[in-house]
């Protein structure tokens, strides 16, 4: 963990097609990773390609326009937003190390998941959390294990000694594989356990329903509001990282015995998380597998909302989760009294044709606000009458 912000630049290499309203929500999004991991950005560097350089991701030249702002401005570390193979790592930190080694500076290279991995292991509390991100990390750095060769021949036996450092990758490739092993047994464990926290939920008829979304939706301010029982708000992107339970209890104004419905806050949704990352938290994500309904929360004032819908989607389709979505149309307070009808409408129409063109069920869609509790309690009517049927 890094004891004081630090230096970071990032780049993004992108194609000439892309709209702009999504890049510069990359570069946003790029910038809050940095800042919840506890980085500053001071540089951010766009390329435009038509495909990435098979080397170095970034042309060269445009890599050491890079490292000159690196050495100018005192960074220390290159985050790509984007996700690099295994060689292009290898081959920047060539680079970097060859530019260390003449100004006297360290200098990193990271990709998008290789930041991810770091903020995980940051806010990771539990045990099963903490095996989770391991697990990832493994399976993240298993196929850069060949790149690295020559890198551990130089830590461990000295640079120009020749034949060795196969040996040290096997060597490292058979201790990653062991340990991975030893944590998938593990996680089986807690797999089991909750296995049996469900089961014991079923036989006391209480439905369940799962919250889902995309970073920063306002799903934590939805949780306080259903269930009261605090938790967590900040702007961070993961802020938190495991499963939490609460219980919302719904009387029956006719007086009769009112209903109770487990609320499952579940981990984040975020674009371009490799699927072996999300297979590592597939033991988490099975409390929203295995819920009765989801609430799949939208941030309604976010103007990329539709392409966030699609992540998350992509995501639970991962991990086969087949149940009904509810799509709950969050913040709306944050939109302009005057607009929010005729915006409302618009976002409703193409959700429905989302789901139309992707073959989903016709959705459920509400509109609500978490924190002013606007549509708050038709949101709850519409829980209890979906729960009643499963």
């Amino acid at each position: 963990m890094w004891e004081e912000p630090v230096k970071v630049i990032v780049a993004e290499v992108i194609t000439n097609q892309i709209d702009k309203a999504l890049l510069d929500q990359r570069m946003e999004e790029l910038d809050q990773l940095v800042q919840t991991y506890g980085g500053l950005t001071i540089v951010k560097a766009v390329q435009q390609r038509t495909k990435p350089d098979y080397k170095t991701y970034m042309g060269s030249g445009k890599l050491e326009e890079v490292i000159q702002d690196m050495m100018l401005t005192g960074a220390e570390i290159l985050i790509f937003g984007n996700i690099l193979k295994p060689g292009q790592i290898y081959n920047v930190n060539e680079i970097l190390r060859e530019a260390w080694e003449k100004n006297n500076c360290k200098l990193q290279v990271r990709d998008r998941v290789d930041l991810i991995l770091k903020i995980f292991d940051r806010h990771a509390s539990s045990s099963e959390a903490k095996l989770q991100i391991e697990l990832a990390s493994i399976k993240h750095m298993g196929p850069r294990i060949f790149g690295m060769g020559m890198e551990l021949s130089r830590q461990w036996w000295g640079i120009g000694t020749s034949g060795i450092w196969e040996t040290n990758t096997e060597i490292m490739r058979r201790h990653l594989s062991n340990r991975r092993n030893q944590i998938e047994k593990q996680l089986k464990k807690y797999e089991q356990v909750r296995e049996t926290h469900r089961k014991s939920r079923q036989k006391k008829y209480l439905p369940t329903i799962g919250l889902v979304w995309y970073t920063n939706a306002g799903k934590s301010s939805l949780m306080n509001s259903l269930t009261n029982k605090w938790v967590l708000v900040q702007d961070k992107l993961f802020a938190t990282l495991w499963t939490d339970v609460g219980k919302l209890y719904i009387p029956n104004m006719e007086g009769g015995k009112g209903t109770e419905i487990l609320i499952n806050d579940t981990i984040w949704f975020i674009r371009d998380l490799p699927p072996g990352l999300i297979q590592a938290f597939k033991s988490t994500l099975e409390d929203s597998v295995e819920a009765d309904v989801l609430l799949h929360v939208i941030d309604a004032s976010d103007p990329l909302w539709q392409d966030k819908i699609l992540v998350v989607d992509t995501i639970l389709n991962s991990i086969w989760a087949e149940q009904e979505r509810l799509y709950i149309l969050n913040k709306i307070d944050l939109i302009a009294e005057q607009e929010r009808d005729a915006v409302l409408i618009e976002q409703i129409s193409r959700i429905k044709g989302y789901c139309e063109e992707y073959q989903y069920d016709e959705p459920t869609i509400i509109p609500v606000s978490a924190v002013s509790e606007l549509g708050m309690d038709g949101l709850k009517d519409v829980m209890v009458e979906k729960v009643k049927w499963k």
